[in-house]
């Protein structure tokens, strides 16, 4: 039947100079009784006086660390050792298993606060890493806001440009009729023209934000006729749809120009 040894606890000095508290627990089985009565004075005495031994040497030869981490391979080298030395006196060691091992106070407390260490660098660590990612990200939302900033002003530059195109074109196909008509004799064309220029002053004028004097005709009824006289130009020039254009601000229909 498989007995049980209880291993006292004892000091032992690790490879690193620090000291702990060791127990431990062994198991066996008397496979010849024979010798176990008569190889060896007393048995159980022997195994944990040699169970002890040997513990103080496994521990001697690894650092605190290792030896705090690395418990089932204590485990395993105790009982290779325990199995050989117990052979002779006809026991089979099964299992040594170390119960509990306990560092100094301040061995511990220094694990402690080694621990918080860490734990409060990766804190930090990560901390930083997300901040620096959200950086990176409200840079790249700005990057792209900016661009589509861009692209928009781009293309009302482009619309801006291809109206005044548009206008100048209108423009020019006005100048051209009205050159013709004035090629052709018509002198109403250039009355047209001229009279189109003052209206175009005055308005200017009237409209200046800093203007505190505006010069108009002296007789009402002059400012009257010439605007009345604009529109029969207009509509000796151009007819009775450009007219009517003026008057709305729509544009004349194709074929004709609009002023």
């Amino acid at each position: 039947m498989e007995q049980v040894l209880d291993i006292p606890s004892q000091e032992a000095i690790t490879k690193d100079n620090a000291g702990v508290r060791i127990d431990a627990a062994a198991f066996y089985q008397v496979l010849d009784a024979a010798r176990a009565r008569y190889e060896v004075s007393s048995l159980d005495e022997a195994l944990i006086t040699l169970t002890m031994t040997n513990i103080r040497t496994v521990v001697g030869s690894m650092d605190l660390d290792q030896l705090l981490s690395h418990r089932d391979e204590i485990n395993e080298r105790l009982l290779r050792v325990m199995d050989a030395a117990a052979s002779p006196w006809g026991v089979k060691v099964t299992r040594i298993e170390i119960r509990d091992i306990l560092p100094p106070a301040d061995i511990v407390g220094a694990m402690n606060r080694q621990m918080k260490a860490e734990r409060e660098k990766r804190a930090a660590v990560l901390e930083a890493d997300g901040m620096r990612q959200a950086e990176i990200l409200r840079a790249e939302g700005l990057k792209q806001a900016q661009i589509l900033a861009a692209e928009g002003r781009k293309e009302a530059a482009f619309r801006d440009a291809e109206a005044r195109e548009r206008s100048a074109q209108a423009e020019a196909q006005a100048t051209a009729l009205v050159s013709e008509a004035i090629s052709k004799g018509d002198i109403q064309a250039a009355n047209f023209l001229i009279a189109e220029r003052y209206t175009d002053a005055l308005k200017a004028i009237a409209s200046a934000p800093n203007s505190k004097v505006v010069i108009v005709p002296i007789e009402a009824a002059a400012l009257a006729g010439t605007v009345g006289g604009i529109a029969q130009l207009t509509r000796a020039v151009f007819g009775d749809d450009a007219v009517e254009a003026r008057r709305t601000g729509s544009v004349p229909p194709t074929g004709r120009s609009g002023v």
